[in-house]
Parts: structure tokens; sequence; C-alpha cells
């Protein structure tokens, strides 16, 4: 936002909301950036889903690899991003991905109007 600022020349010190900035810049539209990121992930891990019999990355999506994990917290996974947001276990939204045109239809439409 402080870039949007320097280019339009706004003071640091003028009470701007960031609303009216992108509302000047005519950026308010548009989808953010998180959303467009959110989605690609989705539709890869659509694309995963679908694939037939149980390949590498469905075994790692689906959690099903054995192993030791490291000490600590555990990281933000990949898969974590997809069950908040569509509030569903891994599992259950594999079977979901399995219908195409209802999985495009939940990540195009359902989640991102």
């Amino acid at each position: 936002m402080w870039c949007w600022r320097k280019m339009l020349q706004i003071p640091w010190t003028a009470f701007r909301t960031n609303l009216s900035i992108l509302e000047e810049l005519k950026l308010d539209k548009k989808p953010r950036l998180s959303k467009i990121c959110l989605r690609k992930i989705l539709e890869f891990f659509g694309h995963i889903a679908c694939k037939p019999g149980d390949n590498l990355q469905k075994l790692i999506i689906t959690e099903r690899m054995e192993g030791k994990r490291s000490r600590g917290r555990n990281p933000m996974r990949w898969t974590d991003q997809v069950r908040t947001t569509l509030n569903m276990n891994v599992a259950k939204a594999v079977r979901v991905a399995k219908n195409r045109t209802r999985w495009q239809n939940i990540v195009r439409e359902g989640l991102f109007p």
C-alpha cells in the first residue's frame, strides 16, 4: 500500500484509508492476490485428486506417507489451507473433487463469487 501512496504523492501524515486509495487507483473491484492464490491451490488439488489410482502426489495429499516427523511445531501445510477453506477433511475433499463439474462450481462460483 505504501508504494501506491508514493505513486500518488500522498504524504504519510495525510489521513487516507486504504480503501479510498484503491478506489482512486480503480483497484477496488479486482480480486485480491490471496484469493487468486487460494483458487489456484484448490484447482491444483482438484487436478491431483482426480488422477486415477494411488500415485505419489495423491499419497502425499491424503497424508498416507510413512515416516517420522521432525521435532517442534508442525508447519502450516498446503493441505491445511484446503481443509480450512473448504471446511471439510482432505479425504472428503478428494471424494468431492472426483466429480469435476461439482468441484469447478465449488472453486469458481461457490467460494469466489
